[in-house]
């Protein structure tokens, strides 16, 4: 599952750093831009998780915030250069979860995201991955399209939920074999490579061609 984020920024420039920030980092995101009719938007897209500013045109952000909490338990993140201990304490009191001021480090924000997310929806709710159609079972280790299967191996599967996680950019090898690495996986460069041709063998086996696509000294994106 692709984790849906809504950005309630009114500064363009902030909203384009975490709107970029987000989608390099695997998430779908989007931005509101019509204030007045921001209830409407969050109902519309229905978001796993929201990140909130303060100071906003029109209601502020705590007024937002109780607002989504009539109909939502979206975990809300404020984002804001109001950095008082009155706001941190208004942001629990009304219904958030998390509270960051500007300037936020990307480190710590990508983290809080990534833990409320888990929290929020877990695991038994994230077992399945979804790209152009194709789904990955993180539970069984299988591929499905159209209805056929393939069974994956160790390799296979955390190969294909790196490139589901960061779906739309290009995943560097090196970065996929440290991926690997880090979860105890010995893959070096060359043992990528054949991996991969065995996954597109195994994704044309069930209808699937030109998924995993290579870009010439970058990587593979999908």
């Amino acid at each position: 599952m692709k984790h849906r984020i809504l950005i309630i920024e009114d500064d363009v420039v902030i909203q384009t750093q975490l709107r970029n920030l987000l989608t390099g980092n695997g998430y779908e995101a989007e931005t509101i831009n019509d204030f007045p009719v921001a209830m409407e938007q969050v109902e519309s897209f229905q978001p796993h998780l929201i990140l909130l500013d303060i100071k906003l045109p029109g209601n502020d952000g705590f007024s937002v915030c109780s607002q989504i909490r009539s109909f939502s338990n979206a975990p809300i993140i404020f984002v804001t250069s109001c950095n008082t201990d009155m706001d941190e304490l208004s942001s629990i009191m009304l219904g958030g979860d998390a509270f960051v001021t500007k300037p936020y480090n990307t480190a710590i924000l990508l983290a809080k995201i990534a833990s409320l997310l888990k929290r929020a929806y877990p695991v038994t709710e994230q077992e399945l991955l979804t790209c152009n159609g194709i789904t990955l079972h993180l539970e069984s280790g299988k591929i499905e399209y159209a209805g056929q299967q393939a069974d994956l191996t160790k390799n296979e599967l955390k190969i294909l939920y790196y490139l589901f996680r960061h779906a739309g950019t290009i995943c560097a090898r090196a970065d996929i074999v440290e991926y690997l690495w880090d979860n105890r996986l010995y893959v070096d460069d060359n043992a990528l490579s054949v991996n991969i041709g065995r996954i597109r063998d195994k994704l044309s086996a069930i209808g699937v061609t030109d998924f995993i696509k290579t870009k010439h000294r970058q990587g593979y994106t999908i």
